[in-house]
């Protein structure tokens, strides 16, 4: 097996072990286990708080003691084991102890997955830029085949449907507890990529670091001196609001469509029956969005184009607030996936080309790694644990429904405003040639 289709196959992996359980985990806690918002809030944190540190402490194993494979592999292992528990847990408080040891083991993976393809590619002389994206795509077509998956057996009467022998067996392997499938699924492949992972080509520990480095250098504290400037303690702040409205999209869409089956009329409709399926479209739309990324980074530059992103947030938020499951409000609910795409790619890569071509070259790598701290984890803590207490305390009702249209609705105010502050208190000239020198 050449190593472009190995590391292809983790890349898919990487990804589907993540997309089985991440956008229905709303339905899980709200519809399945009958969950308060704030509880449910809180499970979503688990994924910031891993965040914050993990990714960190793990570079510093691999670059210092372990094979990053190797590490990569029992990362894997051990966050399949943790799936396995969730499914088997009912009191909220436990469930939340055990989805933050898994992704204390997942989170760290995501870094470790780029750092292993781009050593490996390296080593066997591909040209990175050219070779790499291809290979990261697959990423995103394993998140969206594993929602799809975790669609069509989330419960027992679709395994049935898939065919008596094979829908038997299946069921069988996964049990027949109501969307718990998802986390029996996601486990599963964990462990085999784990079990892949090891017999992937080595990934050494690199050369130490210089003896006379300071203990914050070690650790790569150095890149936290970027707050002293003012336009990149901004872009850090922003970068967390942003990273909040992520967590808003992946906590509530699912739910949000699958609580229309508590209308009659709109029970047996596509949007309820085969939601997850529906808000993969966002992750279609990622892949296209991505291409489109250069033209508009030259074209508008850096903050125009974060800017476009921010006001894609305020359409994501607005159309699901109007959304409905026949009608124009069916085409609503599409066109607030479209939009995802370029909400979600627009501010991630061009935030990171931004981390790129304004730091020092000695600290870059550390900045990285702030940007995604600053995003996934402060970030994600923000949007879930308010997010959760707003709707837990202002938009449920006394029979646990929740109000759809005024949350989503609040949730575009927040976009709107966190995108004309950024216009008025981020300051950046777009310069062509500091992309082009990024891009070489």
């Amino acid at each position: 097996m050449n190593l472009k289709l190995r590391l292809t196959i983790v890349s898919f992996l990487q990804f589907f072990v993540w997309g089985a359980w991440l956008t229905t985990l709303g339905t899980y806690g709200f519809a399945y286990k009958q969950w308060s918002g704030a509880e449910f809030g809180a499970v979503f944190s688990t994924l910031g708080i891993a965040s914050i540190f993990m990714p960190a402490l793990m570079g510093i194993i691999a670059d210092k003691w372990i094979n990053a494979e190797k590490l990569y592999g029992a990362l894997h292992i051990l966050y399949g084991v943790t799936l396995f528990l969730l499914a088997k847990t009912d009191d909220p408080t436990t469930f939340f102890w055990i989805l933050l040891i898994g992704m204390c083991f997942y989170m760290p993976t995501l870094s470790l997955s780029n750092s292993i393809s781009y050593k490996l590619l390296k080593d066997s002389h591909y040209d990175v830029v050219k070779v790499f994206p291809p290979i990261r795509v697959w990423g995103t077509i394993g998140f969206i085949a594993a929602m799809w998956t975790t669609n069509i057996f989330s419960d027992e009467q679709s395994f049935s449907d898939f065919g008596i022998s094979v829908g038997y067996s299946i069921a069988n392997i996964f049990g027949n507890s109501l969307n718990a499938n998802q986390f029996y699924l996601a486990g599963i492949f964990a462990i085999i990529l784990g079990i892949f992972a090891f017999f992937l080509p080595k990934c050494p520990p690199p050369r130490l670091i210089s003896q006379n480095a300071t203990l914050t250098q070690k650790l790569g504290l150095d890149a936290f001196s970027l707050f002293k400037q003012r336009k990149m303690a901004l872009f850090f702040i922003f970068s967390m609001f942003l990273g909040a409205a992520l967590q808003l999209t992946n906590m509530y869409g699912d739910t949000f469509l699958k609580d229309f089956g508590s209308v009659e009329a709109f029970k047996d409709s596509a949007v309820v029956q085969y939601s997850t399926m529906i808000i993969s479209i966002s992750q279609i739309s990622e892949t296209l969005f991505i291409l489109a990324i250069p033209f508009f980074l030259y074209k508008f530059g850096i903050k125009k184009v974060m800017l476009i992103s921010m006001f894609a947030w305020v359409l994501r938020f607005g159309f699901f607030s109007a959304g409905a499951p026949e009608g124009f409000g069916l085409l609503l609910i599409i066109l607030s996936n479209i939009i995802y795409g370029m909400a979600f790619d627009f501010f991630n890569i061009s935030g990171s080309l931004f981390v790129e071509s304004t730091t020092d070259s000695k600290i870059r790598s550390s900045a990285q790694g702030l940007f995604m701290m600053m995003t996934n984890g402060f970030g994600a803590i923000l949007g879930s644990a308010v997010s959760g207490w707003a709707i837990s305390s202002f938009f449920t009702t006394q029979d646990g429904g929740k109000a759809w249209h005024e949350i989503w609705l609040v949730f575009a105010i927040y976009a709107f405003v966190v995108a004309i502050l950024f216009a008025i208190l981020f300051k950046h000239k777009h310069n062509p040639e500091v992309l082009a020198d990024v891009k070489h």
